[in-house]
């Protein structure tokens, strides 16, 4: 489904802000897969995201997703391969238009334009039914401007959106950070619901290591550019936060006895 071979990405190279961002990264995701990615700040979590997506271009390293080299694809190009849901709910949406223009659009995303009516009766009614699947009441402000509504309204509808078409690829990133816990436990639950109706392979970025377990049925900590810890299926169900700090624990602690020896 989705495979990222030996990505890596430096930036500003060559200058005194050089910065080794991904390293020597492979990462693979099959069919059906919801992996969770924790690290500390600066890890590469949220660049590993932006590299899959197109926003950045790799350094070298292949991105394959159904077996497709996309790591050249511009952006605009691997979106009929991915949805998006980002950390500001104000990003994933456009504020003056209204519910039903911004379904229309993510409708048609990845596609060719053409000259054909944007919403008729029929994309309407299936708007409402899948935004009465949010159970917030949306269904019925059609017509209101996104803008209008509250952050937490506003993720729900992004989540719905990058969802819509069924992509290949499900990208989370950060999706709840920017939200009060009451909707970000919302939104929570619409990801699961939604990742587990459309059975979407998914990979989602967080630093809230209880979401990190308690969503998906993979997960994988990151450091410096690296995957430095995988837990799958079978290991992941039994893991704690607790668990994760102790991993988290040894490459700091590593890291360290490097440093004692190099010095």
């Amino acid at each position: 489904m989705l495979t990222a071979s030996s990505v890596s990405l430096t930036f500003f190279p060559g200058t005194v802000n050089e910065r080794r961002a991904l390293r020597d990264l492979s990462l693979h995701l099959d069919s059906g897969d919801f992996v969770t990615v924790i690290g500390s700040n600066g890890a590469g979590k949220s660049t590993l995201l932006n590299s899959l997506a197109g926003r950045y271009r790799v350094d070298s390293g292949s991105i394959r997703v159904d077996g497709t080299d996309v790591a050249r694809m511009s952006e605009h190009r691997r979106a009929r391969y991915m949805g998006r849901v980002f950390q500001d709910p104000m990003a994933g949406t456009a504020p003056t238009l209204t519910i039903e223009q911004n379904l229309a659009v993510a409708l048609r995303r990845g596609r060719r334009r053409g000259l054909g009516l944007g919403l008729t009766a029929a994309r309407r009614e299936r708007f409402r039914e899948e935004l009465a699947s949010l159970e917030l009441g949306l269904e019925n402000r059609l017509t209101a401007q996104v803008g209008l509504l509250s952050g937490g309204q506003r993720q729900a509808l992004s989540l719905l959106m990058a969802g819509f078409t069924q992509p290949r690829i499900l990208l989370l990133d950060e999706h709840t950070a920017a939200l009060d816990p009451q909707r970000a436990e919302l939104v929570t639950e619409l990801t699961e619901r939604i990742v587990s109706r459309g059975r979407l392979t998914t990979l989602m970025v967080t630093h809230n290591m209880q979401q990190a377990l308690r969503l998906g049925n993979r997960l994988v900590m990151m450091h410096e550019g690296r995957i430095v810890y995988e837990a799958g299926p079978e290991e992941k169900p039994g893991l704690t936060p607790e668990d994760l700090m102790a991993e988290f624990a040894k490459i700091k602690g590593a890291e360290l006895g490097d440093s004692a020896l190099l010095g």
